[in-house]
């Protein structure tokens, strides 16, 4: 039987991935259709259809996830969001925890004796007579243990709000300790170091927002890049005497290199955290799929948008090797997608640093 059950599986396992492959296919394929993507000049099998559709999930993919590191960043490591506690709280909180733990246990061991008590009693029933005094005293008998019943049914339902409160005591002083653990963090050097990090996280962070309302009210994409404008803005008002093209070609260089090494290992911290909660020894390939597949949807799409940070006369290298895209298509989607995971993550942020109450020693 097992047999036949192993081979029916077999069986079905190549159309069973040939169907899972197709639907992949037909739905990656349409994602291209409600956007401004394709090109006339472009066929069907050329590899601009499927870069095009790759940079549009990757694209979405980094500007989510750089919304919410550009608000997440200052709200971690600015000591402005972080509250005050005490601890003594965290004492008084670890000393209802153990009072709830006390009583759990104390109900727990009631209720295991009744249990005892209960089976004893079930099992005198069935070994003893019907007659002469058993039989007299079966109205008693059954008498206790109805109510033996009716304590241990309530007993029960005592534990289980019991029990839920634990939980939420046990999370609370882990909470607790994390901010506790914050504070005395930011009393050091390198706290403070991230402290300054994350003021220019929440400039930037603003700056961003403003840019990226500026790109999509105006429907603007930039021609120069930043390090080209930056240093012209140095030549010209500060009065520095550079050469623009040398120096924004090696920046830009420098610049691109930081950017792509940073954002790939955010993306593999990131992912790391969230594939650690699901990680098991059956879904362990699945994972590494999954991982490949995203992995080269968040390069492509690096490369995409770090395209905008070239100086003009490298673009056309990237253009050569990823086909005559729309880039400015991809850019105005990231501010998009930017703007909602940022203005989404102020949100929940807010609402959880408002929910969250000030605990101090008093």
């Amino acid at each position: 039987m097992m047999r036949f059950m192993i081979s029916v599986r077999r069986r079905w396992l190549l159309p069973l991935t040939l169907s899972s492959w197709m639907v992949f296919i037909y739905f990656f394929w349409k994602t291209g259709d409600p956007f401004p993507i394709l090109s006339a000049k472009h066929g069907i099998f050329t590899i601009e259809q499927a870069i095009s559709r790759v940079g549009v999930i990757g694209v979405t993919v980094m500007a989510i996830l750089s919304g919410f590191g550009a608000v997440n960043a200052p709200y971690c490591y600015m000591t402005v969001f972080m509250r005050p506690v005490g601890g003594v709280h965290i004492a008084q909180m670890e000393r209802k925890l153990m009072h709830t733990m006390e009583m759990i246990v104390a109900k727990k061991r009631r209720l295991c004796l009744l249990e005892k008590e209960a089976a004893q009693s079930a099992f005198t029933r069935g070994s003893d007579s019907q007659s002469g005094l058993f039989q007299r005293l079966w109205g008693s008998v059954s008498f206790s243990s109805n109510s033996l019943k009716d304590q241990i049914s309530s007993l029960n339902m005592e534990i289980v709000p019991l029990e839920e409160l634990s939980r939420y005591l046990f999370l609370e002083v882990v909470e607790l300790r994390n901010m506790k653990d914050r504070l005395d963090y930011s009393k050091t050097w390198q706290g403070q170091y991230f402290n300054v990090l994350g003021h220019f996280f929440s400039v930037y962070c603003m700056w961003k927002i403003f840019i990226s309302t500026v790109n999509i009210v105006f429907d603007r994409v930039g021609k120069v890049d930043p390090v080209t404008r930056g240093i012209e803005i140095a030549v010209k008002y500060m009065g520095f005497q550079l050469d623009v093209r040398f120096w924004s070609q090696h920046v830009s260089f420098l610049l691109v290199g930081v950017i792509a090494v940073t954002s790939i290992r955010g993306l593999l911290i990131t992912l790391t955290k969230f594939f650690y909660m699901l990680s098991s020894t059956k879904s362990s390939n699945l994972i590494v799929l999954l991982l490949a597949q995203i992995m080269g949807m968040y390069f492509v799409s690096s490369v995409l948008l770090m395209r905008m940070n070239m100086p003009h006369e490298y673009r056309s290298i990237i253009t050569e090797v990823l086909g005559d895209l729309q880039f400015n298509f991809y850019h105005r989607w990231f501010d998009v997608m930017f703007l909602i995971s940022a203005l989404v993550s102020i949100a929940f942020l807010w609402l959880a640093h408002k929910q969250t109450p000030i605990m101090s020693e008093s």
